[in-house]
């Protein structure tokens, strides 16, 4: 194509700047939009020159996103692409561009936390702590030095590596490829929120369903206990074989264990889908937050949670 407009490296460039705020609009309805549109704004301005256009990619950017903020950055780069493709009229829709990013963000989120948080930042932690128990001065300056060489040259080489993944996927239209990469996204997006579900979702019932006194020999009887270090050590004996249920005379079951042998996690995706279906209903992220806060209140007070 003649006069085919394209990204420059220092466009690019003033992205990846800006997109280091990613989560300084950050709010509970679209999560990390604000961010991510002021990101976009100078590619925006560089592939429209039309003021409508320009309108309509900064609405198109201003749909929910979030996911980790240093991996979004290949996201990003798929995403300039993709913008690019369609300044230069491929037929890229705003479902094909939104439909990439909801699919990347998911499965890089899963990434991110394990990569930098747990394992990056506590290994230069510990190493700058290390040199300033010493009494070295070197041991902040090279904990931030080195976290913010690592963290900017992952955040523009990932997204130049998005970038230039996205150009081919732009390219390939016709062959369905980017129709492929959505779907396989989203299934893998999916597959990993599902999975997180019940280590993020906590939510327990607590109303008694049955009271049952055990049997001698089935509960510790504190009364028999020795006193002194030998009771401890006889109680603690007694727990380790006993579990739980051997700390009372009286067992005591609850709604939630019932659940629980059910299908474990049980309430928890009950609740994600019930979260899922009212957000499908155009129904306020908003208002179920806060609507999930006064049912937590409530049933708390009333003794059912």
């Amino acid at each position: 194509m003649e006069n085919k407009i394209q990204l420059s490296k220092k466009d690019r460039m003033s992205v990846a700047l800006r997109h280091q705020f990613l989560q300084g609009s950050w709010n509970y309805e679209r999560m990390q939009n604000g961010g991510w549109a002021f990101s976009m704004i100078p590619a925006i301005k560089k592939l429209y020159t039309n003021k409508e256009d320009q309108i309509a990619a900064l609405k198109r950017h201003l749909e929910f996103y979030n996911t980790h903020p240093y991996v979004s950055a290949p996201v990003m780069g798929v995403t300039l692409a993709l913008e690019e493709g369609r300044a230069n009229g491929e037929p890229i829709d705003d479902v094909a561009i939104q439909g990439v990013k909801v699919g990347m963000m998911g499965p890089l989120a899963g990434v991110g936390d394990p990569v930098f948080w747990f394992t990056v930042r506590p290994i230069l932690g510990a190493l700058g702590a290390s040199l300033a128990l010493g009494g070295s001065i070197l041991g902040p300056i090279l904990f931030f030095v080195l976290w913010n060489v690592i963290r900017l040259v992952f955040l523009w080489y990932t997204q130049e590596f998005g970038y230039k993944a996205g150009a081919s996927i732009s390219s390939d239209l016709s062959g369905g490829m980017l129709g492929k990469v959505t779907e396989g996204a989203s299934i893998l997006g999916m597959f990993i929120i599902g999975a997180l579900v019940q280590r993020w979702v906590s939510i327990s019932f607590t109303p008694v369903v049955s009271t049952i006194p055990q049997q001698a020999g089935a509960y510790i009887d504190w009364t028999t206990l020795p006193s002194g270090v030998d009771g401890i050590y006889q109680a603690l004996k007694l727990y380790s074989t006993l579990g739980p249920n051997g700390l009372d005379p009286v067992k005591v079951t609850t709604l939630q264990q019932n659940l629980d042998s059910l299908i474990p996690g049980l309430a928890a995706v009950g609740l994600t889908l019930l979260c899922c279906y009212l957000l499908k209903k155009k129904v306020s992220p908003i208002a179920i937050i806060l609507a999930l806060f006064a049912v937590g209140i409530v049933g708390r007070l009333l003794g059912f949670m």
